[in-house]
């Protein structure tokens, strides 16, 4: 063989080589191309539309599942296989293959293949996967109280369909494990030991696929208290007013309340203690005692009260100033009406002429005493001092002379001596 020729069959190999792959490129670059995977829900519809249907005129289109046939279609007819009639439907511009009624056998791959009038054919391919709806989510949780740090709690789900993920929530949050909440290896129950009040809350479980979703809620309940008991009000408080003492505690369910007043049961049974008007016994310790009847837990709070005298000593409060007042009032009426009645009794009159008859006699004994001591000095004028009936003084002046005149016998003593009318 010359070298002529070794050249030409080089030359005829190397064309044969690049014709092949000028066809191999072509073929790639007409593949019919499909948006992805597609998933169907048991009873509902999917759509199989290629992304680059040919623009030329086509002699022949088939559509395949796996192996089996599901419709030809040429210019003028479409042939649907028998397992498929009433389920499918076909656009011969777009060559979308809608299926419908579908079922949990249909998840597989799907295949179209067009053959042009120039004589290429193109080939693309895609596939379902098929999920059952999610229904009847629920939740079940323990039936019992549950009582900070001495119970345990078990929530666990459940429901029907194509589950592929669960997640939890509390309170619209994510639910994370930690030492106290530990969750199944399928995710689908959640132990909490022991609880604590930061549990209570809302639990939310949702079952999802990529063509449904379901979603179940529990409340839990976590007893606890009373703990943190406190007594609010005044602790020096003045004598005759109102005073009301408040209790609380933290506590769930709520705590009910009972009141002592320096150890003795008041039968006060409700979060506030009242007293209308003070009373100086008031003073003393009032203790507060929070119960809880779920947990079977109580709790106490004291509180000292003082009371004293408005202003610390002194003053009087308005309740005492209005009873004096009206003490006063009544002794005044009192007395009038005594007066009004020993009045008309004419009583007063009697005891007034008493008086005077008694002033009367104290008088002229005391007016004989200084005549006598007139009568020893010469040119005295004595003064004589007469009472009448209209108790008036009268004096009389009169001139003695001793030396003329005889010196008069002395008169005889007279207890009561009858009054002297001018």
């Amino acid at each position: 063989m010359t070298a002529e020729s070794s050249i030409m069959m080089v030359s005829r190999g190397l064309y044969g080589t690049l014709w092949m792959l000028s066809c191999f490129g072509q073929f790639l670059s007409e593949d019919l191309q499909f948006p992805g995977p597609a998933n169907g829900a048991v009873g509902g519809s999917v759509v199989f539309p290629p992304d680059n249907p040919p623009s030329s005129s086509n002699e022949i289109i088939q559509w395949h599942f796996g192996t089996t046939p599901i419709l030809t279609a040429q210019s003028d007819s479409t042939i649907i296989t028998t397992a498929y009639q009433g389920r499918v439907r076909f656009d011969r511009n777009t060559l979308a293959l809608e299926l419908q009624n579908l079922r949990l056998d249909d998840s597989g791959k799907y295949s179209l293949t067009v053959v042009l009038s120039d004589g290429v054919t193109l080939r693309g391919e895609t596939s379902l996967l098929m999920f059952e709806n999610i229904t009847n989510v629920r939740l079940t949780g323990p039936d019992e109280p549950l009582i900070e740090e001495e119970s345990s709690a078990n929530i666990t789900s459940e429901g029907t369909g194509s589950i592929i993920s669960v997640q939890w929530m509390k309170d619209n949050s994510p639910l994370s494990p930690s030492n106290r909440i530990i969750f199944s290896s399928d995710n689908r129950s959640v132990f909490i030991s022991p609880v604590q009040r930061s549990d209570s809350g809302e639990y939310q479980c949702t079952y999802t696929n990529p063509v449904s979703s379901g979603t179940a809620k529990l409340s839990l309940i976590i007893n606890y208290g009373p703990d943190d008991v406190s007594v609010q009000g005044e602790d020096v408080v003045d004598l005759g007013v109102c005073v009301a003492l408040s209790c609380s505690a933290n506590s769930e369910p709520a705590a009910s309340f009972s009141w002592k007043f320096n150890g003795t049961d008041t039968n006060v049974t409700t979060d506030t203690f009242t007293i209308d008007q003070t009373d100086f016994t008031d003073s003393g310790d009032y203790e507060c005692t929070a119960w809880n009847n779920v947990t079977g837990r109580n709790a106490s709070q004291k509180h000292a009260l003082l009371v004293q005298v408005s202003g610390g000593g002194g003053g009087l409060t308005a309740g005492a100033i209005a009873g004096i007042a009206i003490g006063v009032l009544v002794a005044i009426a009192g007395i009038c009406g005594l007066t009004v009645y020993l009045i008309k009794t004419n009583k007063i009159p009697k005891l007034n002429q008493q008086q005077k008859g008694k002033a009367s006699g104290a008088a002229q004994s005391k007016q004989k005493a200084k005549a006598r001591e007139d009568e020893m000095i010469p040119g005295k004028i004595s003064e004589h001092i007469y009472e009448n009936f209209e108790d008036e003084n009268v004096y009389e002046n009169e001139y003695v002379n001793v030396s003329k005149r005889p010196r008069a016998p002395t008169p005889p003593q007279v207890s009561n001596p009858s009054p002297l009318r001018r």
